[in-house]
């Protein structure tokens, strides 16, 4: 049964705090599946007056990012894994369109698979219907992972 996170019930499951938390809210988690929700963006934001000052947009490196923490809430809203530190190891990501202020980004995780702290998923991002980004990441969280990790003699 999937639920929902106001922005201070999900950063009991994201660690990333502001500036760098680039989710707004989470409208539906089932955790080890998928999770959806969004990130409204102002002119407020801290990267557009520089990024860029005649036509700002938001840094594919952000939009990249609000999409691995929408994927970070699928993994740690399961069981004993709430507040649990995540680790990239590779993202392939696609950028479609530019995400300007008044857009909102909505964003859709997905677990692919999730195995000794491993997780293969992927992520879309959309603006206005259409999409804007698209990822392909693998993420780990390091406490399991390292569980599984041969030792060195």
């Amino acid at each position: 049964m999937g639920f929902s996170l106001n922005a201070q019930e999900l950063q009991e499951f994201q660690p990333n705090r502001y500036p760098f938390l680039m989710i707004d809210r989470v409208s539906e988690v089932e955790p080890g599946e998928f999770a959806k929700g969004y990130k409204h963006l102002t002119n407020n934001e801290w990267y557009f007056p520089v990024h860029f000052p005649d036509g700002p947009n938001m840094p594919g490196a952000l939009q990249l990012e609000a999409m691995a923490q929408m994927l970070t809430v699928a993994i740690t809203t399961q069981e004993g894994l709430k507040g649990s530190v995540t680790h990239a190891l590779e993202h392939t990501v696609r950028f479609r369109k530019e995400v300007v202020p008044g857009d909102t980004l909505i964003i859709e995780a997905f677990v692919d698979s999730w195995r000794r702290g491993i997780c293969k998923g992927r992520a879309f991002g959309y603006t206005d219907g259409d999409v804007a980004c698209e990822a392909k990441m693998l993420i780990t969280i390091p406490d399991i992972l390292n569980r599984y990790t041969p030792k060195k003699p």
